[in-house]
């Protein structure tokens, strides 16, 4: 069994099997999170969202059912690690291809097992989410703490995103997705309705989405801080002036900015398949899948241009937002799913009612 070290920013040391990509004389530095999910691990791996996260499963069995072609969420996982209590050697299912471990090495993502990870989850939600790095047993210390000590990167959403736009064609209207780390799912639930579907790049201009004539605007999930692309801001309050607007997780963030609310960090964020959220106009609470670290400031959202729609029933923080005056409207959730309750996914059908209305 071969060794591999988890070591946190604040000190603290993890020892346990490598069960991924070897890292013998490298690392791998990102910000450790959790998520509470049971099942789901391959569309997580592969969710654009975790980019330059190390993301620890609370539940103890990971990779019980393998692997297969059809659940990925992305063609290359862009997350920095993975840590797991126990990832058994093969998987258990009649879709399996190949296992967890098999998946791991192949995108060059290193993992740990053999950890007490409802300890690990408990200090970061005590702390709040911090930097990690996952290391050889024996690398050198000093160097550790030089590794802790560099800032994170800010430019993830233009890494993960598309760099040319992607047609798929469909027989209903024609939607634009913007895509800031879109996950798979969300294209899918569009074609499922016939869709038309242009995916353009995050930094797109609106000259360049009215080319393409759509009758509606998506905006994607996608990974870290809404803050750092503030030159997309004024191309959603012009899009939105002209087509009805649907917007998920980092989509949701960025249409608030754009319409005078703000965003902060959350201390440990949301991030599972079990997140209760109520409806305040239909009065029914839905289980959602969630996977987001910033939030909609509650009080900032009185001065903009936004009414709420939807709160989450353990935090009270904004999952729904609806634009007073323009068909325009977003969620913090995944109503795509994948993994996770599927709850949520009429809101698309409510997007595309917008559109013919």
């Amino acid at each position: 069994m071969k060794q591999i070290k988890l070591v946190l920013e604040t000190g603290e040391e993890y020892i346990g099997e490598s069960v991924g990509f070897d890292i013998d004389h490298a690392f791998s530095l990102g910000e450790l999170v959790f998520n509470t999910s049971m099942t789901g691990y391959q569309e997580i791996i592969s969710d654009p969202s975790y980019c330059d996260q190390i993301v620890v499963m609370t539940y103890p069995l990971i990779g019980n059912y393998g692997v297969n072609k059809d659940d990925f969420e992305s063609l290359t996982p862009a997350l920095k690690g993975l840590v797991v209590r126990e990832c058994p050697e093969e998987g258990s299912n009649w879709r399996n291809e190949y296992s967890l471990r098999e998946l791991l090495k192949r995108f060059k993502v290193p993992a740990i097992a053999g950890i007490d990870t409802r300890e690990l989850t408990k200090k970061i939600r005590d702390r709040g989410v911090m930097k990690a790095v996952l290391i050889p047993v024996d690398y050198p210390s000093h160097n550790v703490e030089l590794l802790l000590s560099r800032a994170m990167p800010t430019d993830q959403i233009a890494r993960v995103s598309t760099k040319n736009p992607i047609h798929f064609p469909g027989e209903g209207k024609r939607i634009i997705l913007m895509d800031f780390g879109y996950k798979k799912n969300i294209l899918r639930s569009l074609l499922r309705r016939n869709c038309d579907v242009v995916v353009v790049p995050w930094n797109a201009t609106t000259e360049m989405i009215q080319s393409y004539r759509p009758q509606g605007i998506l905006l994607s999930n996608g990974p870290g801080n809404p803050k750092d692309i503030p030159e997309v801001l004024p191309v959603i309050r012009d899009l939105q002036k002209a087509y009805p607007m649907f917007s998920i997780c980092m989509g949701h963030q960025l249409f608030a900015l754009a319409n005078g609310a703000d965003t902060e960090k959350m201390k440990f964020g949301n991030r599972g398949g079990n997140h209760p959220v109520k409806d305040l106009k239909l009065e029914k609470v839905f289980m959602t899948s969630q996977n987001h670290g910033y939030a909609v400031t509650e009080r900032s959202v009185a001065t903009s241009e936004l009414e709420v729609t939807q709160i989450n029933i353990n935090d009270k923080s904004i999952e729904g937002l609806k634009h007073k005056t323009l068909p325009a409207f977003s969620v913090q959730y995944h109503p795509e799913a994948c993994p996770g309750p599927e709850d949520t996914n009429w809101l698309f059908d409510d997007f595309l009612q917008s559109i013919r209305n």
